[in-house]
């Protein structure tokens, strides 16, 4: 009862933070304000709080499938090879857009859609080379993933070698993670659908996903099809973080932290975990690019991804040593 009660403080934490996204921000050479943005600016605020909000539940969603499907507290979503796929599809469409028309595309708006063909593309090797016995296998998912990620970093470098300066100094901004100002209205609403769906699809199984918890031939014994779970929760996890790198980069942290405070405040149940996941993402990634617009260190903005990788470290401990002294 103590649990559920959390959710809707979760809920709410989540809507104040996007309310405050909205109304906190410094403009370019700018002092800090506070205020709701009018006509001029409401849109750019508006496409920022929402692409945080999708970008930090996507991946909060996806680090809690993959620590469930793995068995791993230290699961993230990047463990696959995501990450790494979406930045050789990046790369690989920069330098062909340069090379036929003599003009780079402008990182990383204009990425999108390479970025989330790498992504799947790479999602696939690693199922195909991950599978045991026809199935994916936990053990030689994370393997194959890290290898493959290693792989793609490589075919980064290449790129990137090819590409020109300017376009280099754009995708090392990209990597660093960043909330677009800017995108059209039915993109988004394609990212928020994608991402609802999985969330709907993955909480109807959320007592089986509470029986894989307590082992492979307890699972199997009580009626779960462990193959074709892992296929699904691989599939989501894969999806998700596909689309969070497309529109934002490789944000680190969030899809590691936000299941373990999500488990922390409502346990361990999945019918209240997953949400919660969602929610913590929410809060931790909207939350990051609130606070960034308070931070003037000189150089412009600070990139999303870099604050996220500070404060998500530190978070994490602190997260650790708090379930350390539970148990």
């Amino acid at each position: 009862m103590k649990h559920r009660f959390m959710l809707p403080v979760l809920c709410l934490l989540a809507i104040l933070v996007c309310l405050l996204r909205m109304l906190l921000d410094r403009p370019p050479g700018g002092t800090l304000s506070f205020e709701w943005p009018g006509a001029s600016w409401i849109e750019f605020r508006r496409t920022a709080m929402l692409s945080a909000a999708i970008v930090g539940g996507s991946l909060g969603l996806a680090g809690a499938l993959l620590q469930s499907m793995l068995r791993n507290p230290l699961a993230s979503p990047f463990i696959l090879g995501v990450s790494s796929g979406a930045g050789l599809g990046l790369m690989v469409s920069a330098w062909v857009s340069y090379m036929t028309i003599g003009s780079a595309m402008t990182l990383p708006g204009d990425g999108g859609v390479s970025a989330m063909v790498g992504a799947l593309l790479t999602l696939l090797v690693v199922y195909i080379l991950g599978q045991r016995k026809g199935w994916p296998d936990p053990v030689a998912l994370v393997l194959v993933g890290v290898i493959v990620s290693t792989i793609a970093a490589g075919g980064m470098m290449f790129f990137q070698h090819l590409v020109p300066t300017g376009l280099r100094g754009a995708f090392a901004t990209w990597l660093m993670g960043t909330i677009p100002e800017v995108m059209p209205s039915w993109s988004l609403w394609m990212y928020g659908g994608i991402c609802l769906a999985c969330w709907i699809c993955c909480q109807g199984l959320a007592s089986q996903l509470d029986a894989t918890l307590l082992g492979d031939d307890e699972a199997e014994s009580s009626g779960v099809r462990l193959g074709k779970l892992r296929l699904l929760l691989l599939g989501c996890a894969g999806i998700l973080t596909a689309l969070a790198v497309s529109i934002a980069g490789p944000i680190a942290f969030i899809g590691l932290v936000a299941p373990h405070m999500a488990r922390l405040v409502l346990g361990g149940r999945h019918a209240l975990l997953l949400p919660g996941a969602v929610l913590c993402g929410v809060i931790l990634l909207v939350g990051a690019d609130a606070l960034r617009q308070a931070i003037d260190l000189g150089g412009g903005r600070m990139p999303v991804g870099v604050l996220t990788t500070i404060c998500g470290g530190l978070v994490f401990l602190v997260l650790l040593r708090v379930e350390m002294r539970r148990t």
